[in-house]
């Protein structure tokens, strides 16, 4: 058996229930905490599950911001400093990864909260997850405004990556599992996953 829903009853759903949902629909999707810090030295770290590649020439990723109707402060951070980066998040960190979601004061790190170790190197501004295996190093390139729903879209262009040397193939490929990387569904639930087959280049 099986259920359909129209839009208006998806609206006619409870709040959080909805957000359930709707965040759960779309599938599995990548899961990562972007470390920040202000310019006072001050770090912020906070668990987003909306990284999109945009391009590999540049290397562009992106990740999406909620309306800023409540303090935002890893986008204050990335707008204040230009800089923040990108960690995986594996089986080992799930849970301290998650707790970062809560609306900690700005005076708070989450790095702190949760008892994960910011790690500055190479000369770069932002702080790495030292519990993460694959860390990338992001400079802030564009903010585009989502007039439908107030979000934003941030896109940043890579500017170095930390993993595994055994995680990297021959043709490029990073393998995410091998690095322990999880992912998540919906606001709440985290899998690990099992690989099935790279498949060659489709032509007609």
């Amino acid at each position: 058996m099986n259920t359909t829903l129209h839009s208006i009853q998806i609206m006619e759903m409870e709040q959080r229930k909805r957000a359930q949902f709707i965040n759960s629909i779309s599938g599995f999707r990548s899961v990562a905490l972007i470390g920040t810090t202000d310019s006072k030295g001050q770090t912020n770290l906070a668990i987003f599950s909306s990284i999109i590649h945009i391009g590999s020439n540049p290397p562009l990723l992106s990740f999406i911001m909620r309306p800023d109707s409540v303090e935002r402060h890893t986008l204050t951070n990335i707008l204040d400093t230009g800089f923040y980066t990108i960690n995986h998040i594996n089986t080992h960190i799930y849970e301290k990864a998650h707790q970062t979601s809560a609306r900690y004061p700005k005076n708070v790190s989450e790095f702190d909260a949760t008892q994960l170790t910011p790690a500055f190197k190479d000369g770069f501004m932002a702080p790495f997850v030292a519990e993460s295996q694959i860390q990338i190093g992001m400079e802030f390139k564009e903010r585009i405004e989502i007039s439908i729903n107030q979000t934003s879209m941030i896109i940043g262009e890579i500017k170095l990556v930390h993993y595994p040397t055994n995680c990297l193939l021959e043709d490029g490929f990073i393998d995410i599992e091998k690095a322990g990387t999880i992912t998540s569904a919906g606001l709440d639930s985290y899998h690990t996953t099992q690989f099935l087959k790279r498949l060659e280049y489709a032509k007609p």
